[in-house]
């Protein structure tokens, strides 16, 4: 399982956010850049950018700071937030994006997933962000009325090869991820998953490791200290490769 340490953007700093919710903000550092070198250089072999700009606007808004980020890492970089159109995921794709993750368009305007599934196969990712079972949008503001297994099975059937599912009601809370609802998604479907929300320890990733999910996407407890991303990336490794694995708690 990949471990995935979450750069979230907002003005074109690295923040946090609860719940989604955009009045509760934690700044963690004026520079992102330096931030994504960082778990880099602790062994992550993948970036997360979140757009916060973007999801809430319907347009790319950090565009500099992404290009900028994947242009320094050596290690491949995947976004969500804002991007609605193919012309937005041909400059990302420029930019030295790797993977573009789809939200509220996938569930707004499918057909545009069919077409981007079409010219860009694996780089699109469909993000699944839901509350009490039902898919939310726009930036999480937005009540869902359309379930979890709907989407599921219409992205399938438009050519969507991996999913992101984030427990909204987890995100940024550093409580723990909610596993049955995890379980229940990954039994949904038989293309990749990787989990967000909620995680704050390695044993929480382990967890999620023993589930069989893909990835997990871990934010605010790397940045708190709940999670060391080193020895969260060591333990995972070890446990996929039947070792005896690490010790105890750290953050997401």
């Amino acid at each position: 399982m990949e471990v995935i340490p979450a750069i979230d953007l907002r003005d074109g700093k690295c923040v946090r956010l609860y719940q989604g919710d955009y009045s509760k903000e934690t700044v963690f550092s004026d520079d992102p850049i330096s931030m994504a070198l960082r778990w880099e250089s602790a062994g992550a072999k993948r970036i997360h950018l979140v757009d916060l700009d973007g999801a809430a606007e319907g347009k790319l808004c950090n565009a500099d700071v992404i290009g900028e980020i994947a242009k320094k890492v050596q290690i491949p970089v995947q976004i969500g937030g804002g991007i609605r159109l193919i012309e937005t995921m041909e400059h990302l794709l420029n930019l030295g994006i790797d993977r573009m993750i789809l939200g509220t368009v996938a569930l707004e305007e499918p057909d545009l997933v069919t077409e981007a599934c079409q010219q860009f196969g694996e780089q699109i990712i469909v993000s699944i962000d839901a509350k009490d079972g039902y898919v939310r949008g726009r930036g999480w503001k937005e009540e869902g009325s359309l379930r979890i297994e709907e989407v599921i099975s219409q992205m399938e059937s438009r050519g969507v090869m991996r999913f992101i599912y984030t427990d909204i009601s987890r995100d940024g809370t550093l409580t723990e991820p909610n596993y049955e609802e995890i379980e229940k998604f990954k039994a949904s479907t038989k293309i990749p998953v990787i989990a967000a929300g909620g995680i704050a320890s390695i044993e929480h990733l382990k967890k999620l490791s023993e589930i069989g999910v893909e990835g997990a996407i871990t934010g605010r407890a790397i940045y708190t200290g709940n999670i060391d991303l080193k020895e969260a990336l060591a333990v995972i490794r070890d446990q996929g490769s039947g070792g005896g694995g690490g010790s105890g708690e750290t953050d997401s």
